[in-house]
């Protein structure tokens, strides 16, 4: 049985690619992952100027950091996803390859357009709670 049960809305429009709310049951916990940064395995950033490639090391790294939990994708019930650029274009193109990697579970995630982020160079970050059956 999945610990995340997404809720979609009968009023709400349907055009959205996201559940509008996700419910976690009694008897499990929380994990709140830091954001994943598009950082490499000695610290770097990677692809500076990508969106996208960046995007791909940050869903890589939200894996790892989902696992080292002992959780999975399915296992989010919520993401944020910041993008450090005021063009629409680049917040559509990094939301498509985070929701890809999500496939079917089409968590409640928010896409924001921010100023700029804690590294050099750093485009992407995606922050994400997840749930863990005790």
């Amino acid at each position: 049985m999945p610990s995340v049960r997404l809720v979609r809305s009968a009023t709400l429009t349907d055009t959205v690619d996201y559940a509008y709310a996700s419910v976690v049951p009694a008897g499990t916990r929380l994990v709140h992952l830091a954001g994943a940064c598009p950082l490499d395995t000695e610290g770097r950033t990677v692809a500076p100027g990508d969106p996208v490639a960046q995007a791909h090391q940050v869903v890589a790294n939200l894996r790892q950091a989902l696992a080292d939990a002992g959780a999975g994708l399915t296992d989010v019930a919520f993401t944020r996803v910041l993008v450090a650029s005021s063009e629409q274009a680049d917040l559509v193109a990094v939301w498509n390859v985070v929701r890809a990697a999500f496939g079917d579970h089409d968590v409640p995630s928010t896409l924001l357009g921010v100023t700029v982020l804690g590294y050099p160079d750093q485009i992407v970050e995606v922050e994400a709670t997840a749930v863990l059956r005790d």
